[in-house]
């Protein structure tokens, strides 16, 4: 069985990701499952637990939805994911449980004040929690493709379309898997 193909779209929380992702699977040429995390929260998978609770089962909560994404693509499905990389060491784990795998990163770009205000209008969200996110989301990761979420959604899923298509045999996920000195920046 061919494994599936994987886009990676990276972003703070509220920058459009989910939004992004709908519409580019919409628009690929071939089937991809759209996964997110926010799957787990709106099915209710999760507990309801207090905060303190919660910051024990966090990483093995993580760790699993991570491990996920291999179990689906070594099945043939093709994935396009929207995810917040908020630690460097979920980075280096998914480069090794990635490992083999066309994965196609693509950091989505928003301004901290668009990203406040979309936080606010959403009401879904902690206060702070995009601002926290954009501190580090970028910033151990490269990129295939970066995108601006205040352009018009068409044209960044033309965009990321168009790019995924004639993306390069060496991508910037294998790039950082081959470069042992990346995560001792």
């Amino acid at each position: 069985m061919q494994k599936g193909k994987i886009i990676l779209i990276n972003g703070a929380s509220s920058a459009g990701k989910s939004t992004l992702a709908a519409a580019v699977r919409d628009q690929l040429p071939e089937p991809f499952l759209r996964f997110s995390f926010d799957l787990f929260i709106d099915s209710y998978a999760l507990p309801k637990v207090e905060k303190s609770a919660w910051r024990k089962i966090r990483p093995a909560v993580f760790a699993g939805y991570h491990r996920c994404w291999p179990a689906l693509a070594s099945a043939g499905n093709n994935l396009v994911i929207d995810h917040i990389l908020e630690e460097k060491g979920w980075l280096h784990d998914l480069l090794n449980l990635l490992d083999g795998y066309d994965v196609f990163c693509v950091g989505l770009h928003c301004s901290l004040e668009e990203l406040e205000r979309r936080e606010i209008a959403r009401g879904d969200r902690g206060a702070g929690d995009a601002r926290k996110d954009l501190e580090v989301v970028h910033k151990h990761i490269m990129y295939d493709l970066e995108l601006n979420s205040e352009e018009l959604l068409e044209q960044n899923v033309r965009g990321l379309v168009e790019a995924w298509q004639k993306r390069a045999t060496l991508s910037a996920f294998d790039k950082m898997a081959a470069n042992g000195d990346f995560f001792n920046e």
